[in-house]
């Protein structure tokens, strides 16, 4: 939900399209008025994303639309001075083959952490740490870290929600640790992100891409550790002393929660085994664990529905594809619109114009740690799927940098990332835009330092 950029966005886009395939098109329309209005229309639907609480209408809407106006207007102008719109269509079809596997893997990827949060998980962890009894700096260092490795698997949004919690539940009528230790949570959550090809969208969006392989995500742990610690050391020293009242009340796991937890697990084995070593889409190990956890699903409805039998009460069952239904659709729809709209751009030729301006003139490392702030406005997926699309001639380290500045930038504003904006909704005003703000020198001291450790452990250790 981020304006400013989204322009940025918009002039940094164009496609690395030839004229050979419908994957690679680029016609050549920047300076025509279809171009223009694809852009405006582009830049007034991603305005509506950003007033989206304004103006009540879900964010996915406005970028569908804006989509279906794009590639409208592109088939239309591309029949109509071709008589053939074929490489529009064979240009759309590969698009919509990207953002069909990221839908896939993104399905399974919300129905597993929503069934582990029906199975009483999360519950579980945040009962446990509120009943420790742990001092306000202890549970600073414990959030941030648990927030830190258990992103690289859930997605930081998820994971922030559930520090969230804990953090809300031990720190009532404390506003000055609920602030600092949302803005770590916010932080951790995206520096963990960036380290795993499951970290975030633009982690699986950069893996599915063939820019890095599974195991090269793991030379960015130690950047993205750093990237957390300097503002979280830098904030530690404002913390407030003492512990708070420790609280009463157990949460236990429901029956088949642990089995969700090992299902997934191994789900994301298959998954990089097909994609490292079968050569297949992430979407296919993602799929064949959902068929596990409909297994799983099947043996937790019959004991369910069992039990029910022999209390005499009526029990409506345990059903994955419920579960299912419960997922963020709009989320998932929006995705959609900004896959085919940036895609649109690329095909009128805004990406490959972007390209020679960004890379072509400032050079990777510059341009790469300049996307990386632009995702503090707009959101990190388009700026990243436009990215990939412009195909800039870069190395391995390169990739990763784009990889790392992409996850880690939207931590400099409250509002540039979906974890900073969950839990600004979540604290009710004990979380805002400028108690994130007034923290934000120590975020860019953070995100200085990971880019320039990036660079020294390429240079020096991978030979890059």
């Amino acid at each position: 939900m981020r304006w400013f950029a989204t322009l940025a966005a918009m002039f940094a886009c164009t496609p690395v399209f030839a004229a050979e395939s419908g994957a690679d098109v680029n016609f050549h329309l920047v300076p025509h008025p279809v171009g223009w209005i694809a852009l405006t229309l582009f830049v007034l639907a991603y305005v509506a994303v950003i007033f989206e609480e304004r103006i009540h209408i879900a964010k996915s809407k406005p970028v569908m639309l804006a989509a279906a106006l794009i590639w409208g207007m592109i088939a239309w102008k591309t029949g109509a001075a071709a008589g053939d719109a074929t490489l529009t269509r064979q240009a759309f079809e590969t698009m919509f083959l990207e953002y069909a596997e990221i839908f896939f893997f993104l399905v399974v990827a919300m129905t597993y952490v929503t069934a582990m949060g029906e199975r009483g998980v999360f519950e579980a962890l945040r009962s446990q740490l509120t009943r420790r009894g742990f001092s306000y700096r202890s549970l600073f260092w414990i959030t941030g870290l648990l927030a830190f490795l258990l992103s690289p698997v859930l997605d930081n949004m998820t994971t922030a929600l559930v520090m969230s919690a804990v953090i809300l539940a031990v720190g009532a009528g404390n506003a000055r640790f609920i602030t600092l230790a949302m803005i770590n949570l916010v932080v951790a959550a995206n520096a963990g992100g960036a380290w795993s090809a499951f970290g975030d969208i633009t982690t699986l969006m950069v893996w599915q891409a063939n820019k890095a392989q599974f195991f090269d995500f793991f030379r960015l742990f130690f950047p993205a550790v750093v990237n957390w610690l300097i503002p979280a050391l830098i904030m530690s020293f404002a913390l407030p002393g003492g512990r708070p009242a420790g609280a009463n009340g157990h949460s236990r796991i429901k029956h088949g929660g642990i089995s969700i937890c090992l299902t997934f697990a191994l789900t994301i084995a298959i998954t990089v085994v097909g994609r490292q070593w079968l050569g297949m889409p992430a979407a296919y190990g993602m799929l064949t664990g959902l068929a596990l956890l409909n297994l799983v699903a099947s043996r937790i409805d019959y004991r369910q529905r069992h039990y029910a039998l022999a209390q005499g009460v009526e029990e409506q069952g345990y059903s994955i594809f419920r579960i299912i239904a419960n997922a963020e659709w709009d989320t998932l729809l929006f995705f959609y619109g900004v896959f085919a709209c940036v895609g649109g751009l690329a095909a009128l030729g805004y990406l490959e114009l972007a390209s020679h301006e960004l890379y072509g003139n400032l050079g990777p490392t510059t341009a790469n740690a300049a996307m990386g702030v632009l995702s503090s406005v707009v959101d990190n997926i388009p700026i990243m799927f436009a990215v990939i699309k412009m195909n800039p001639p870069m190395d391995g380290a390169q990739w990763l940098l784009i990889t790392l500045t992409a996850g880690v930038g939207g931590s400099l504003l409250s509002v540039g990332s979906a974890a900073g904006v969950a839990l600004m909704g979540a604290a009710r005003g004990q979380y805002t835009f400028m108690s994130h703000l007034r923290w934000s020198w120590a975020i860019a001291l953070g995100y200085v330092a990971s880019i320039a450790l990036h660079l020294w452990m390429a240079a020096a250790l991978f030979g890059g």
